[in-house]
């Protein structure tokens, strides 16, 4: 299977612009839009809504938790019920906008650290699954490739909800597949060939190596590059060509 690319888009908030998604949008296969609780606006996922189906680009709803200020970053204690509403609140949001643009969500990436709590706790997986599977069981649950995606997958068909398993191309990675901490110098990658060699490794060989120069083998339906970056575009680009 063909390895997509994806990226987070449509974070933009009233005058406070965010990416460039004009430019990155024919470039990608998948967009993440952002929906409302970390960034973006009605106007603003009207719009990206609009422009990901003029491109053809498949859409993924990106739910976090409720945290503008902190751009959805900062882990938020929530009940497991919280938990399933913020994910329907959001999504109902977006996919309200896509049938009015003749489209659909296809996918649910949840942000930030709801992703990352979503991979480190059981219950907030299942709470996510349950969200998901009560709305529509055809759309996907993107989550981060690891050594433990036969479980996860298995946990989802309980759901009965099918997983997307993405790598990520600017992210620096620990040695048990877990991404090093934003609050590392580290965490992001900048260097446009590093990520390029990267992607050519995670293709040809199926691995990525961790901080410790330790292989980890990973699934990869889809990779991720943050349109938050500075050299977003730049590394899409790049990885166009590593990639088709």
């Amino acid at each position: 299977m063909a390895i997509r690319l994806n990226c987070d888009m449509g974070e933009s908030f009233g005058v406070w612009k965010m990416g460039n998604d004009e430019e990155i949008m024919p470039l990608i296969d998948m967009a993440n839009l952002a929906c409302g609780y970390h960034a973006s606006d009605a106007l603003t996922m009207n719009r990206t809504v609009s422009l990901a189906k003029k491109h053809n680009v498949t859409i993924g709803a990106h739910p976090s938790y409720q945290d503008l200020q902190g751009f959805g970053r900062r882990s938020i204690l929530c009940s497991l019920e919280e938990i399933k509403s913020i994910i329907l609140y959001q999504l109902g949001a977006l996919s309200a906008f896509c049938k009015a643009h003749g489209t659909a969500v296809s996918y649910v990436k949840p942000h930030g650290a709801l992703y990352h709590d979503m991979m480190r706790d059981e219950n907030i997986f299942k709470a996510i699954l349950n969200a998901i599977s009560s709305y529509d069981k055809n759309i996907k649950l993107m989550i981060l490739s690891g050594p433990k995606n036969e479980a996860y997958d298995y946990t989802a068909k309980l759901y009965s909800i099918n997983l997307i398993y993405e790598v990520f191309a600017d992210r620096n990675y620990n040695d048990d597949g877990s991404l090093v901490a934003r609050s590392y110098e580290n965490a992001v990658i900048q260097d446009e060939l590093q990520v390029a060699d990267r992607i050519k490794l995670i293709k040809e060989r199926g691995y990525l190596y961790s901080t410790n120069s330790k292989k980890l083998f990973l699934k990869a339906d889809s990779i991720c590059v943050h349109g938050d970056n500075d050299k977003a575009l730049e590394f899409i680009k790049l990885l166009r060509k590593a990639l088709y």
